[in-house]
């Protein structure tokens, strides 16, 4: 078992403001947290991670990320040295290091770095644990999200699951940032991308819902099963808001009601044109904005929250 370092009641440097990272045993500041360059991590991209926000100096639904991450490594046949709750306790350090109240919080196992002469197999290489805490981060930016992001459908198409599972965070963004070029030039905010059969997945960082004839829809495929997506559905199910898991169509996405996305950096986040089709009166709809309101209704009534003590 690695040795972490325990919490400093005298601790006075404030490099630590712009976030803290924890790396081989070691919290330091965010800037000195770096990646060998023969980490088949970063040249190989063979990772995963997972992120947990804190709003009001507590996790949400940090369980929920944990359990996700190991399922993760466990999918990339990937191990390190930490119980969940030890990696739980790692992340409140970072933040209450960094003195942040409201934090984008990641944990991540990179595949390592291969010894001298070791044959290349992935199974033979020790893998690495970095976490850390940073201000908090909006996928969609606040004033956008009030007038309802614009969105694209992507020509480019999502890399298939039977090559990449989406269900395994991963830095696989390859076609997820040509989508976002095609944003960009189009004048959009973001895009949403099809898998090759047509059918509608993800975004840049983000799951994303139609809402058609009243019922909350979200994509079956080619999607990470995000915390936040299933905060939605169970946001719905409390309100009695029919919900859907299920194939959705190009068409049907731009011909929905309304459309809103939803992820950890930032929340539930209501769209308000697809393609340049604008949905209601240009505005975020109904639905979208009263999930939006009881999501963050719920952060301040305490729904899984873990606090963090900063023992100030």
């Amino acid at each position: 078992m690695n040795e972490v370092k325990p919490f400093r009641d005298d601790v006075t440097d404030r490099s630590m403001s712009g976030g803290c990272g924890f790396q081989d045993g070691v919290y330091k500041p965010i800037a000195d947290v770096s990646v060998n360059v023969l980490d088949w991590g970063f040249n190989k991209s063979d990772v995963t991670y997972d992120v947990v926000h804190v709003k009001d100096g507590a996790f949400f639904r940090l369980q929920h990320h944990l359990d996700r991450f190991w399922a993760s490594m466990k999918g990339l046949r990937m191990s390190i040295p930490y119980s969940q709750e030890e990696v739980g306790e790692i992340l409140a350090e970072c933040v209450r290091q960094a003195r942040l109240r409201d934090a984008y919080v990641a944990m991540i196992t990179t595949r390592g770095v291969p010894k001298p002469g070791m044959p290349r197999k992935p199974g033979l290489i020790e893998n690495r644990f970095i976490g850390y805490a940073i201000p908090w981060v909006d996928v969609i930016k606040p004033d956008v999200q009030e007038r309802g992001a614009h969105l694209i459908i992507a020509k480019t198409p999502r890399i298939p699951s039977a090559s990449v599972d989406p269900t395994i965070k991963n830095y696989h963004w390859g076609d997820l940032i040509r989508a976002q070029f095609e944003a960009d030039d189009a004048g959009a905010d973001t895009a949403v991308l099809l898998d090759l059969d047509g059918y509608l997945t993800e975004g840049p960082g983000f799951n994303v819902f139609a809402v058609i004839d009243g019922t909350v829809v979200t994509p079956d495929r080619g999607a990470l099963e995000g915390i936040t997506r299933q905060s939605v559905l169970d946001i719905c199910a409390d309100l009695g808001i029919p919900s859907e898991i299920r194939p959705i169509t190009a068409d049907e996405f731009r011909e929905a009601d309304e459309v809103f996305t939803a992820t950890t950096a930032g929340g539930v986040m209501p769209c308000s044109r697809v393609d340049g089709r604008i949905k209601g009166n240009d505005r975020p709809g109904p639905i979208s904005a009263k999930l939006k309101e009881v999501y963050w209704q719920r952060h301040a009534d305490g729904w899984d929250l873990t606090p963090i003590d900063y023992r100030d």
